[in-house]
């Protein structure tokens, strides 16, 4: 790996892992009460876990995506959004988190592999690469991270 894609690989991974210049998504979605995470605040679409979901579901279509030419993706947006406003129990919330930071972990992984082509259009796709959807993940995290600190906040239960 060239000097360049080393550097670049360390800032997606960066941004991806530790927020940079934001609350992680992991700080975020730590200790959030129970009670709360399935409350919607009046003229808000979405609860702390539908948020928490979509952003579980998403990032695991774009890593599929990333990595699977075969991959087919979830009817979008139905497919991307809970209807449950909460989750079932906290076996559901917990196995979302767990996913969400596996999922996380395998996009880093297919970034930091040696032989990863950041540039080159995946046969697969319509122009997308492996670099666009690493940074996909990260963007699309920390828009919705910007939402459950929100969230969190409307509920009192944020600094």
């Amino acid at each position: 790996m060239s000097t360049e894609n080393k550097e670049v690989v360390k800032q997606v991974k960066d941004l991806i892992l530790e927020g940079n210049a934001h609350v992680t998504l992991d700080k975020a979605l730590e200790n959030v009460p129970e009670k709360l995470r399935g409350v919607v605040p009046d003229k808000l679409p979405y609860s702390i876990w539908q948020l928490a979901e979509h952003i579980r579901i998403a990032q695991w279509d774009i890593l599929e995506f990333s990595r699977d030419p075969n991959h087919v993706s979830p009817e979008w947006p139905k497919a991307y959004w809970p209807e449950e406003k909460a989750p079932a129990d906290n076996e559901a919330w917990e196995k979302c988190i767990a996913e969400i930071k596996n999922d996380r972990k395998a996009i880093v992984a297919l970034i930091e592999d040696h032989g990863a082509d950041l540039y080159s259009p995946f046969p697969h796709g319509d122009g997308q690469n492996l670099l666009r959807e690493a940074l996909l993940v990260a963007d699309h995290n920390s828009y919705h991270t910007g939402e459950i600190i929100m969230l969190r906040r409307l509920l009192g239960d944020w600094k």
